[in-house]
């Protein structure tokens, strides 16, 4: 016989999770206590928020579902923003909440909260544990629907007093669940309909979502693309499906996105998404407007998003590694759009990302591309949100998919160096590096424990402007300069704060000093941290205006 806490171990065990990133306290203590035999790795973070970051960096950087343990009450809700941000980006998590014993549920009892429904918007399903002899197929079950289908997170919450009961342990080996049997295999005759237009298009394009990298379909994308001739185009989340380097590749649409990527999707005849979402960063939330010339063909794993914010012409539901698997045939005939290829080459080269660089003050773009040049861009970069995470997407270019770690439809803050630690955890033998802003860093910055006792080898670059960068920028640009509660200069010494975790870190003011801190960080065994003081003022362009069309694009500085 074991307790239902043992039972959840072995179920763990079973599920061959790797490891488990939490925080102790009462409700979860039987738990904590099965885990004092060792037998599966945990991390102790320093915040239940740092937790959940760190299973979500975990489970983007190895496709496993990352798995979070917090106790009852405010060690449940203290993961609610890391639930939402893995729910908004398709990301596999288990998360296992303890809560009151079943008897003082719903009378207010100590370190009570109904983390059910303060969770229901934000989980792909959620259960409650009432007898321990449910809990192994509950356990199989949530760890299948977190990771089949389109992926998102599953909450445990378990009771005190079935944590403590005792049970035989027997787990299911296959699941069956009635109402939930997501469709993998697309239609033949819309794969039909997909090659007649592709044929017949002119000004073919594709926008390639986070779906492709979530499928493992990089391969199957630059065959369909290389064999049809279809220029490609990259949401934020799915940098590193298609390589930044392939001729083909006009870069990332939308808010700042690339000339080339956006006046395709203003030009364009036939619009092949993929795993996208069409979200308000691409088509500005003016569907009305967007690609008005063009077919919309959607290939999506989640019949909901096909037609939810764009008309479709074409809706494919199924896998998206399946759904060009079955595209990419003898079949498939190359689209006549050798004029259009030129064109839209040519607008990428005459139109490229750039800036005002500076021998005096530091510059966050020159310190993107350095990065870059010095990994050879193999390093898995995680980031939070705001402009240092769109200079990371315009200036860093993802060969790889999932080398770009970022919180991209909920935009959180304070995730991107946690993220980086269950990253590297999970991908040892990678260099992580984790660029994050003054804001975001302080944070989560308290996971710095986590660094220095594991020995987690995670560089930290702290791109310093003094102020919540994006927040300042649109200040300036839609707000007449009204700078309203944005300046972080009272922020404390990043370097005295990490030496006194224990940590390495360097300051850089100029590129001299950039360029030997970032070496001797990079060679560091261990990790360490380097705070790059950049230029205060800088802004992230291109820039197109919420609101406003693709056509709209303000270029940079100059044309404000």
């Amino acid at each position: 016989m074991y307790t239902g806490s043992e039972i959840l171990l072995r179920c763990l065990i079973e599920e061959q999770v790797e490891i488990l990133f939490g925080y102790p306290g009462g409700s979860v203590l039987p738990i904590y206590d099965s885990l004092y035999q060792g037998e599966l790795r945990h991390m102790l973070a320093r915040h239940e928020q740092g937790a959940i970051h760190a299973a979500d960096g975990y489970a983007r950087a190895t496709g496993n579902p990352g798995v979070v343990i917090a106790t009852s009450g405010p060690g449940a809700t203290n993961l609610v923003t890391g639930i939402a941000t893995a729910k908004m980006d398709s990301i596999p998590m288990v998360c296992i909440t303890g809560n009151v014993p079943q008897q003082l549920m719903g009378t207010d009892a100590f370190q009570e909260a109904d983390i059910m429904g303060i969770t229901m918007p934000i989980v792909k399903h959620s259960y409650l544990v009432t007898d321990v002899r449910d809990l192994p197929r509950i356990v199989k079950e949530a760890f299948h629907i977190a990771s089949t289908g389109r992926p998102g997170p599953v909450l445990i919450d378990i009771p005190k007093d079935v944590a403590n009961a005792k049970d035989k342990f027997h787990y299911p080996e296959a699941v069956s669940i009635r109402g939930y049997q997501p469709t993998s295999n697309p239609h033949p005759l819309q794969l039909a309909r997909l090659r007649k237009e592709i044929a017949e298009a002119k000004k073919p394009v594709i926008l390639a979502g986070g779906g492709v990298v979530i499928s493992g379909a990089e391969k199957e994308l630059m065959e369909f693309a290389e064999q049809a001739q279809i220029p490609v185009i990259t949401t934020l989340m799915g940098l590193g499906g298609f390589p930044g380097k392939h001729p083909l590749w006009l870069g990332m649409p939308g808010m700042h996105g690339t000339y080339a990527a956006n006046h395709a999707l203003l030009e364009t005849d036939l619009l092949i998404g993929i795993g996208a979402r069409f979200d308000d960063r691409v088509t500005m939330g003016r569907p009305d407007i967007f690609a008005t010339k063009a077919k919309i063909v959607h290939i999506d794993i989640d019949p909901a998003e096909i037609g939810k914010n764009v008309d479709t012409f074409i809706p494919i539901v199924g896998d998206v590694k399946k759904v060009l698997q079955g595209a990419v045939n003898d079949d498939l005939l190359r689209s006549d759009c050798a004029d259009w290829i030129d064109k839209v080459q040519g607008w990428y080269k005459s139109y490229p990302l750039q800036y005002q660089d500076s021998e005096e003050i530091l510059k966050p773009q020159w310190v993107i591309r350095h990065l870059y040049e010095t990994t050879g861009g193999d390093a898995i970069v995680t980031t939070d949100v705001g402009q240092h995470q769109m200079w990371v997407a315009q200036y860093f270019q993802f060969a790889q998919p999932r080398s770009l770690i970022t919180s991209g439809g909920l935009g959180t803050m304070g995730f991107g160096f946690p993220a980086a630690l269950g990253a590297q955890l999970g991908k040892q033998e990678r260099t992580v590096i984790s660029v994050i802003g003054d804001g975001g860093f302080q944070m989560t910055n308290q996971e710095l424990a986590i660094a220095s006792s594991a020995n987690i080898p995670v560089k930290v670059v702290i791109i310093n402007n003094q102020n919540l960068g994006m927040v300042r920028q649109w200040q300036e640009v839609f707000y007449k300069k009204r700078y309203c509660d944005v300046d972080l200069s009272g922020s404390p010494d990043f370097v005295k704060l990490t030496e006194a975790y224990g940590v390495k870190a360097w300051r850089a003011t100029t590129k001299e000093e950039a360029i030997h801190a970032w070496a001797e960080a990079l060679a560091h065994p261990g990790p360490a941290i380097v705070d790059f003081w950049v230029a205060p003022e800088e802004n992230v362009f291109p820039m197109v205006a919420p609101g406003k069309g693709l056509d709209e694009m303000i270029m940079g500085d100059e044309e404000e």
